[in-house]
């Protein structure tokens, strides 16, 4: 079975979905622990305390070593859990997630509820900054510049990042490699450039690209 890759919410969103004229507002955040989430869970409540229901659940751990969920008011297993069971499956970490429901005046129904809970909670996944974080070795290769354009080639066919490129009397370019390709990345250069390219391995990291920047967890 194909193991799910570990995501974070890097930067929070809001989504917002209308069903049978209620409305149903997700806010997301990224939290670190228990009395985060629930210090973001009260000032949702807070900020809305005009609405019929203010739903809640988080995930913290690497492990999902805590998570919790409230129906607030709504019947038991039709918004919390359903919320819940979306993090889940997206297999996101160390997040909360409040959805705000504004009752329109029309019942929804148990699976209804579920349905428009689970949509409130994808829909603001969708505003997220979610990140897949790996590990990997940074690294600087070093070589003449008849080797720069086969490594860069390398790095860009492998979809590695190449962070930086510094032009002297040699070029020396700044990437990270996953750790599962070090051994290959290392080979395929020495096989690029006939040997002519010497690497330079840092210690791992769990990392991500952002926007082109390298960025360590």
């Amino acid at each position: 079975m194909e193991k799910k890759s570990f995501k974070i919410i890097y930067e929070g969103g809001v989504g917002e979905i209308e069903e049978k004229k209620s409305r149903f507002i997700a806010h997301i955040s990224p939290v670190t622990s228990e009395e985060e989430a629930v210090s973001f869970i009260a000032s949702k409540k807070k900020e809305y305390w005009d609405a019929r229901h203010n739903c809640s659940a988080f995930v913290i751990g690497a492990n999902n070593e805590i998570t919790r969920c409230n129906d607030d008011g709504e019947p038991a297993q039709t918004a919390g859990r359903p919320m819940l069971d979306v993090l889940l499956r997206e297999n996101i970490h160390n997040c909360v997630v409040v959805v705000t429901r504004y009752f329109g005046g029309v019942l929804l129904g148990t699976g209804g509820l579920v349905r428009a809970y689970q949509g409130a909670v994808q829909e603001g996944l969708k505003s997220c900054k979610i990140l897949e974080p790996k590990n990997g070795r940074p690294c600087s290769i070093s070589t003449d510049y008849n080797g720069y354009g086969k490594i860069e080639y390398v790095l860009r066919e492998k979809s590695f990042p190449i962070l930086n490129t510094d032009f002297g009397a040699d070029v020396t370019i700044s990437s990270v490699i996953p750790s599962e390709s070090v051994q290959d990345f290392e080979k395929n250069i020495a096989d690029k450039t006939a040997g002519n390219a010497v690497i330079s391995w840092d210690d791992e990291i769990k990392y991500d690209i952002l926007d082109g920047k390298l960025l360590k967890f």
